[in-house]
């Protein structure tokens, strides 16, 4: 992933996340940016329509940098796909932060059925990216991860293909980390 940032716009290139509208390659304008986050542990653009962008953390700089310069919004939201996919962390999980996640997803507008639905549509992929994939992560799995395990390689395309059509995929995980409390 590549990005660089112009007087007017944000310039993606090589965006590696099928159904992304800078997929493969592609440019952002400021009025079409509703805020960003530089301080993340990967830095984000948020467009007007709820797309998360991401930025590699070495051009956080660039990114605050121009978002100063148009006026943009700093902010920071949690991620709820960090909650969602908590079951997948190499990890064990006690009730009580089970719990605590269960109440923010709850905030966010989340039934127990929801959770549950979304949860186990993603299981071959995340447990594939997690474990087979030896990511082995076992703090965040967030947005970010997911779109890279439906789009990674070394996953095996047969679980990548049983998320449905590209675009309709990503829209999906848009829409769900656009989701506040």
């Amino acid at each position: 992933m590549d990005v660089r940032f112009a007087e007017d716009h944000v310039r993606f290139l090589s965006y590696g996340f099928r159904g992304a509208s800078v997929h493969p390659a592609g440019m952002v304008a400021p009025a079409r940016i509703r805020d960003a986050d530089w301080r993340a542990i990967r830095p984000e653009i948020r467009t007007a329509s709820g797309e998360t962008l991401f930025v590699p953390r070495e051009r956080k700089a660039d990114l605050e940098a121009f978002c100063r310069r148009h006026g943009i919004a700093e902010a920071s939201r949690p991620d709820t796909w960090g909650d969602l996919l908590e079951p997948f962390l190499d990890t064990r999980i006690d009730a009580d932060q089970e719990r605590a996640t269960i109440v923010r997803l709850n905030r966010a507008g989340f039934t127990a059925a929801e959770i549950t639905a979304v949860r186990k549509r993603l299981a071959p992929l995340m447990l594939a990216y997690n474990f087979e994939a030896m990511v082995w992560e076992w703090v965040h799995l967030g947005l970010f991860d997911l779109l890279t395990a439906a789009n990674a390689p070394v996953i095996d395309p047969a679980l990548q293909a049983e998320l449905g059509d590209r675009a309709a995929f990503y829209e999906w995980a848009m829409a769900i980390a656009d989701r506040r409390p």
